[in-house]
């Protein structure tokens, strides 16, 4: 029964990755809803994981072009690669390695406002507010402003 229920949940995890990456606590998380035997489930994330069919940082990387793509910011990104079971330090190399945050800060900007920066100040607040929302660092919501008086 135990070499069945492993091919079953096995190939659910397949399952789950024939559609998009997934890290390995969102592949755990997943089959731990549909299966109660957590040995199981951790010796097939093994089998996975040592197949290179869940990797992390390349879950990683994936994630991070498609939300930066999306308008979101680093330290957001940061935040909810860390809730998908990413740890920090492959976060901030991915993220690091992405670059470009300050223009990508821009490209979000001028799409909500098109008027560009406001002159006035609560406006102003507004517009800064929106990108720290997004999950730009201080540095890359003042480029924004700072670029644009030149």
């Amino acid at each position: 029964m135990t070499d069945e229920l492993f091919k079953l949940i096995y190939n659910k995890a397949l399952d789950l990755l024939s559609r998009r990456e997934h890290s390995q606590k969102e592949i755990k998380d997943k089959l731990l809803k549909r299966f109660d035997e957590s040995d199981q489930i951790n010796k097939a994330i093994e089998k996975l994981v040592s197949s290179d069919l869940v990797n992390n940082y390349r879950f990683a990387e994936l994630y991070v072009i498609s939300r930066k793509r999306k308008g979101f910011g680093p330290k957001k990104i940061a935040y909810e690669l860390l809730t998908k079971g990413i740890g920090e330090s492959i976060s901030q190399e991915v993220i690091d390695n992405e670059g470009k945050w300050a223009d990508s800060a821009k490209k979000v900007f001028m799409k909500k406002f098109k008027n560009g920066p406001s002159d006035d100040l609560k406006e102003s607040i507004k517009q800064k507010s929106f990108l720290q929302n997004r999950g730009f660092s201080f540095k890359e919501i003042e480029s924004v402003f700072i670029n644009d008086m030149l």
